[in-house]
Formats: C-alpha cells, structure tokens, sequence
C-alpha cells in the first residue's frame, strides 16, 4: 500500500474526513470560529478606518507646480 495519506485513519479512501477526525475537532470548532469571526471583524474595522480616514483628506497643503512652458521648434 502507498505511504501518505492513505496511512491516517483520519481520512477515507475517497479523501473525506472520518468519524475519528471529526470526533478529534469538535472540542475546537466553537473557539476556532469564534477566533475566526474575531479576525475577520478586525480586518474590516481596520479596512474600514483606513477608507474614512483616507477618504476625509483634501490635499490642500500640496502645492500644484505651473505647467511646463512650451518651446517653440523650428
């Protein structure tokens, strides 16, 4: 038999999890999603600050230089 995952017996012939698996993350799956609900939300405040901030800018301070003179060629 080939080495890998066939080896676990976490997982199946057909790849999917088994029962052992999924006895093995239950215990996690509720702070596991809870953390992920937790990053998720902090990613957008941050995403969300930073267009507002961004956003109330003028650039009023930035001075424009004139446009370049043209020259005349022959």
């Amino acid at each position: 038999m080939p080495s890998g995952i066939f080896n676990s017996t976490y997982y199946g012939k057909d790849y999917r999890a088994g029962a052992a698996l999924l006895r093995a993350r239950r215990p996690y799956l509720f702070k596991n999603a809870l953390t992920g609900l937790g990053l998720v939300a902090f990613s957008i405040s941050v995403f969300s600050y930073t267009i507002s901030a961004v956003g109330q800018e003028e650039f009023s301070d930035v001075k424009v230089p004139d446009a370049p003179a043209q020259s005349q060629q022959k």
